[in-house]
């Protein structure tokens, strides 16, 4: 009986290690190959969905189907002027990072983003992740990874390590 046990757990030993996630620092470097980029992401556990900062975002019908078409608001990007057919619209809320009075209570506004489905290339895994479009210009990190796509790669957030992934290689 205690070598058949043992045969049950070395053959479920493999699909134990496999759930285990790939840990990550709380930034990383992510290739986009649509877009031809790689950025820096910031790994946000907190937010749901994926964010790419965009400019001149603009919705437009094509052969009856929702296309959105915007440019990438980075650093380093250039002017191109890319097209995505419209996965869906987000409602995001964005909550006011300070009280007005004292005993009035957060405001919370809502906002509607276009979501685009994206290839994305973190480490040597890629994944197709859901990307809503906003313009994060103001922010340091033009990619934000939320918990969603997170799960999608499998990923575990380091917060104490930055670029533990490396350059992309897929």
């Amino acid at each position: 009986m205690k070598p058949l046990i043992a045969l049950l757990a070395l053959v479920a030993l493999p699909a134990v290690a496999a759930k285990e996630p790939t840990l990550y620092g709380r930034y990383e470097y992510v290739r986009l190959p649509e877009i031809g980029q790689t950025l820096k992401a910031k790994m946000d556990t907190g937010a749901l969905t994926a964010s790419l900062s965009a400019k001149d975002i603009e919705l437009f019908k094509r052969d009856g189907e929702e296309w959105v078409r915007f440019r990438v608001a980075a650093k380093d990007a250039d002017d191109t002027l890319f097209e995505h057919r419209l996965s869906r619209m987000s409602k995001i809320k964005n909550r006011a990072d300070e009280l007005g009075e004292e005993d009035e209570a957060p405001s919370a506004e809502i906002s509607k983003r276009p979501v685009v489905d994206l290839e994305m290339c973190l480490g040597g895994t890629k994944r197709t992740v859901e990307v809503n479009l906003t313009d994060r210009s103001s922010f340091n990190y033009p990619l934000l990874i939320g918990a969603k796509a997170l799960r999608e790669f499998k990923a575990a957030v380091y917060p104490g390590r930055k670029f533990t992934a490396g350059k992309p290689q897929c």
